[in-house]
Formats: structure tokens, sequence, C-alpha cells
């Protein structure tokens, strides 16, 4: 008799290991500030800022977000600095076992824009499923499966326009995926881009992962290559080292300074333009990040 098979990553989350080992921690854009509270009936309140290093443009938004988790709602309300208001409303495991449904909508009254997106997302052993409907673009349907078995993965994703009445995107992926390591291969954007990316937990403290991509309608050519680094110092602080082939190192150091209190620090070296000066703005990077929860 085999064995209950777990509930598969969504398809947005193939791959994950190694896009979080080479993607975060690494705040070498700018100067950001994060504080998150929470009070006892169970409301949180998040408030962000960050100044962009390049363009020195401040941007920030104030998050509420009430939890009702006897009744799976969760209610969720943002302003953002360019007037955006965005709420979102989740609904999980009520009307079935396994289905979440959600509503999000931004509004900008200065001019009038507005979106919504409708999602449902099912989750079952062996299977996650998603779709959501743009109401106000096209009105445009994506759907996207993954299935899994024996660590074995299996996924695809499609849009639809429903106003044209055409197939506008189209995607596959398969991988790997294990307790300690995972593979997974992507086929994005009508299978024109082909992504592949490793991660593996080498020892408790460190770990290593790589993502190669290949676009075969560049007119450059040639594979996009990113390999990097983690390595826990001890249980309040890590390091997180990368380098791509066009020849940017990046580093990145996190330190927890108290529970509740989180610093990192991010570096980015374009090592062949290490003397190099350019109207631009400079070719090396430099940023912090901290975020207090209570």
């Amino acid at each position: 008799m085999s064995l209950p098979q777990p509930v598969p990553p969504s398809w947005k989350d193939l791959g994950k290991s190694s896009n979080d080992l080479l993607g975060k921690d690494y705040p070498f854009h700018g100067a950001t500030l994060e504080v998150k509270t929470k009070t006892p009936s169970d409301v949180t309140f998040k408030v962000a800022g960050t100044r962009d290093s390049k363009s020195e443009i401040i941007a920030g938004d104030v998050e509420a977000k009430y939890t009702n988790r006897k009744h799976g709602l969760t209610f969720t309300q943002t302003w953002t600095t360019s007037n955006i208001l965005r709420s979102q409303v989740e609904l999980e495991n009520q009307i079935a076992k396994g289905l979440k449904l959600d509503l999000n909508t931004s509004l900008l009254p200065d001019k009038g824009t507005k979106t919504a997106l409708i999602n449902a997302v099912y989750k079952q052993s062996g299977f996650h499923s998603r779709a959501a409907l743009d109401v106000f673009k096209g009105p445009t349907f994506t759907a996207d499966t993954v299935l899994g078995r024996d660590g074995f993965l299996l996924g695809a994703e499609t849009a639809y326009n429903v106003t044209e009445g055409n197939i506008t995107r189209y995607a596959a992926a398969v991988g790997y995926s294990a307790p300690e390591y995972a593979v997974t291969i992507h086929g994005l954007n009508n299978l024109n881009t082909f992504s592949a990316s490793y991660y593996h937990r080498v020892s408790a403290d460190v770990e290593a992962g790589a993502k190669a991509i290949y676009d075969s309608k560049s007119t450059h050519g040639g594979v996009a290559l990113e390999v990097g680094a983690k390595a826990y110092l001890d249980s309040a602080a890590f390091i997180k080292a990368k380098i791509n082939n066009s020849g940017v190192v990046a580093l990145g150091y996190t330190q927890a300074l108290r529970p509740g209190v989180k610093a990192s620090f991010g570096l980015a070296l374009d090592t062949q333009k290490l003397n190099a000066v350019s109207t631009a703005g400079p070719s090396h990077k430099v940023g912090v990040h901290f975020t207090f929860d209570s």
C-alpha cells in the first residue's frame, strides 16, 4: 500500500528553495524599514518604507490585517504612498476542505484606475491547483496545476483571454524534491524561455544552489548563470554570497539583534567595473533592511 502523498507546492513555488537562496536577504537596492505589531484581537499592523538608492524615491505602505481563524476569514487593507488602496478578502476551508477563495482589489482614486482579481486554490494529497480571473484586464483567466508523487513534480500553467478567445500564455515544469535537495526545470513564456535550478542543503549550517536561464528569443544568446551559498554563523546570524556570469558579486549578512528585531546588510559589486565611472550611476550597490516584529 502506497503512503499518503503530501500536498505539492503551488506553481509559483516550484523551485522556491533555490529562488529564495539566490533572491532573498540581499538588500542592496536601498534602505528598508519594516515594523509589524499584533493585537490580542488578531489584528496585525505593518508599516514598511523603502528608499531606492538609485532614484532616491521613498515609497511606503500601511497595512492592517484581521484574521478570524475559527471561520477561516482574513481581511487585509493596504494604503500606499502612491495613494493606491488595496483590499483582500480570503476564505479558507469553509466551502470545502482544501479550498481557498480570495478577492483582491485595488483603486487609484486620482485616476480612477481599478483592478479586481478573483482567486481560487484547491489542495489535496498529491494535487495543488490554482485559478484566477482578472476582471478588468481582458478579462483574463489563468489556471495552473501541480501534481506530486514520491517527490516527483509535474506542473503546467495557461492563461486565456476571454474576450479574444485565445490562449495568451502557457508554461510547463518538472522537478524532484527531497528533504535535502530539489531540482526544477521550467519552460516559460510559451516554452521560449527555459530555466533549471537546484538547491542542496549540504549540512545543517550550509546551503547551496544555482540557476540557469536560456531565452531562445534573446538576440544575445548564451545562458545566464547564477550560483550562491548560505552559511549559518550561529543561531542568530547567517551570511549569503552569490555571483552571476556577468561578474556581479552579491553579499548579504543578516543578524537577529534581539527577539523580533532583525537587521540585514547587502552589497553588490560589479567586478568588471571596479574602477569605472558611469554617468548612469554607481556600478556598485549597498543597502540595509531593518525589521521590527512584536
